[in-house]
């Protein structure tokens, strides 16, 4: 494998990891929003759940705008 294709599995590698890391943050909220008896959506309020919403987002403007 050459240079260019050592790179791109790189940053895939970071993107997962990255994805990783916010779904468990996520899912921390869920759980103590879950535990606190808190409604459904007060998970999506908090800064991973806005992160994931905003993604979310982009991705549906990019595949619009296309």
């Amino acid at each position: 494998m050459d240079g260019i294709s050592w790179l791109k599995m790189i940053i895939y590698a970071g993107v997962l990891i990255t994805a990783v890391i916010l779904g468990n943050w996520f899912l921390v909220e869920a759980k103590k929003a879950h535990r606190l008896k808190l409604p459904w959506y007060k998970p999506y309020f908090s800064v991973p759940g806005l992160i994931i919403l905003v993604a979310l987002c982009l991705i549906l403007i990019y595949f619009l705008i296309l």
